[in-house]
């Protein structure tokens, strides 16, 4: 039937082992109420987590925070999930990424490394990471090279940072990076929170898209540069995470199991929790998972939209930490009846009323 989408099988896990983390990024893609360490998987409940994705038809294991490096048993975990076939990617700030520990990660057999940076200069990134940590990040990035492993970056762009974009990709050249994802700050949890501070202009969002494009022409050869679209821009929205539930899922740190990482905001729904229920279940038949498949759910105007195949309503967290309610159209969408809360942030920045950069810190 039109309305009916069969869940496919998800392709990757997203396994958050912890939300502490030494950083205290203003755009943080950790919720607002982090998990504290006691609330944590234990390691055989992670474990069992890896051993499920496997047999659920997982193919990439993405080990994440906070700062995964906190967890004394990664190395554990991550030679597990290479026993079990699956490829293996740690995000990391860097932090913590000792001669000693990365030697015992690549010994347990991980695939790949992505390292955060926030800014091309040391000053400029000390102060948005909240923490001296930009020569830490050379001496990881360094580190990952002379391992022979690949070292994949990643930057998220706001005001404060869009003029080094250019800076931004020399520097992860030079510290020897195939990959760099240039992600635009998305609005939710603690971006959203600062999102006055974050927004950039209009003005200085075209500038750097002309700065990438001149860095493609340099770089393209030497790295892989990856352009996350800034949203608030944008006339429609992006597809959430390949379609809810469609694609991919997140454990976070105390066991819940989430469509993507900053769906645990949605208030209106309950999670199901890898200490009761098999992943495969919540997987195939959660109602949390399939709250948002199919067409069925979506309003006008969605359900009628030619578009509605293409970006499958928007996304639903931000659906619902803008208007209060998840099944309504992506406010980003000139089509929404919501589109007006957008629209008055862009103008705020535009017209110059919001404030200097007063960031809610994550962590304090």
């Amino acid at each position: 039937m039109v309305g009916e989408m069969t869940a496919s099988l998800p392709y990757a896990l997203t396994a958050e082992l912890t939300h502490r983390c030494p950083l205290h990024c203003p755009y943080c893609s950790n919720p607002i109420e982090l998990q504290k360490r006691e609330n944590e998987l234990s390691t055989d409940e992670w474990l069992s987590v890896l051993e499920q994705a496997n047999d659920l038809g997982v193919a990439q294991v993405h080990f994440t925070g906070g700062e995964p490096l906190l967890r004394p048993d990664l190395e554990r975990l991550v030679r597990r999930a290479r026993e079990l076939g699956l490829y293996v990617n740690l995000i990391t700030s860097g932090i913590g990424l000792t001669e000693d520990r990365l030697k015992h990660l690549s010994e347990a057999g991980i695939d790949s490394i992505q390292l955060s940076v926030q800014a091309a200069s040391a000053e400029l990134a000390d102060s948005i990471a909240g923490f001296r940590s930009h020569e830490l990040k050379r001496q990881a990035a360094q580190r990952i090279r002379e391992r022979g492993l690949p070292l994949h970056m990643n930057v998220v762009l706001h005001r404060a940072n869009l003029h080094q974009i250019e800076e931004i990709i020399e520097l992860c050249a030079d510290w020897g990076a195939e990959r760099l994802e240039l992600a635009n700050a998305q609005y939710y949890g603690w971006a959203l929170r600062n999102v006055y501070e974050l927004l950039p202009r209009r003005e200085q969002l075209q500038a750097a898209e002309a700065a990438y494009k001149r860095a493609l022409e340099r770089f393209g050869r030497r790295i892989e540069l990856i352009w996350i679209l800034p949203d608030y821009y944008e006339d429609f929205p992006k597809p959430c995470m390949g379609g809810w539930g469609r694609l991919s899922l997140t454990v976070a740190p105390d066991g819940r199991v989430l469509p993507c990482t900053a769906s645990s905001d949605i208030r209106s729904l309950t999670f199901e929790n890898v200490k009761e229920r098999e992943l495969g279940w919540i997987w195939h038949d959660s109602p949390s998972f399939n709250a948002y498949r199919g067409y069925d759910w979506m309003p006008e105007p969605c359900r009628s939209c030619e578009r509605r195949e293409l970006d499958y309503g928007g996304c639903r967290c931000q659906a619902f930490q803008l208007t209060g309610d998840a099944r309504a159209t992506d406010p980003v969408c000139v089509r929404s009846p919501h589109r007006g809360i957008v629209a008055d942030r862009v103008g705020s920045v535009e017209h110059g009323k919001a404030g200097t950069p007063d960031y809610a810190y994550r962590g304090r």
